[in-house]
């Protein structure tokens, strides 16, 4: 299946356990989650803070984790990024990130959000997607 999106996936914190520097154990269904959406034919962004050494390890222990990605903090591969002329926001389609406003809901839910295009919504003080809203019984003379 063709796919046009692209999804820009942060690593440490959400791809793996937080522990920068160093490399955190994977996240419970991370690259299960990712392999899916790539055989999809969704395509993977890493997008993190790691530069040089770091991010080349990180890099690495994704490919060794059976994940290519279609670019690395870029766009798409080969990007060249000029500030004079570019804003440095990554044009993708979703963002994973474990700092999203509600937190990191955990692979499962987010293929769940990604499959059925799940809005969210703010309710009182907590970030809600729409599937875990309790349905209101509807009042009337008719239902």
């Amino acid at each position: 299946m063709l796919n046009n999106k692209k999804i820009a996936v942060d690593f440490d914190g959400t791809i793996v356990d937080d522990a920068y520097p160093a490399i955190g154990k994977p996240k419970i269904f991370a690259f299960e989650t990712l392999k899916r959406l790539q055989a999809e034919g969704f395509r993977l962004i890493l997008w993190t803070y790691r530069h040089g050494k770091t991010l080349d390890e990180a890099v690495e222990f994704c490919r060794k984790n059976g994940i290519e990605f279609y670019a690395v903090n870029s766009s798409f591969e080969g990007e060249v990024f000029d500030p004079a002329s570019q804003s440095r926001k990554l044009d993708a389609d979703w963002f994973i990130d474990d700092r999203n406003l509600g937190g990191f809901p955990g692979w499962g839910e987010i293929y769940n959000i990604i499959q059925e295009r799940i809005e969210f919504r703010v309710e009182g003080r907590e970030v809600l997607p729409y599937s875990k809203l309790k349905k209101e019984k509807k009042k009337g003379l008719f239902w």
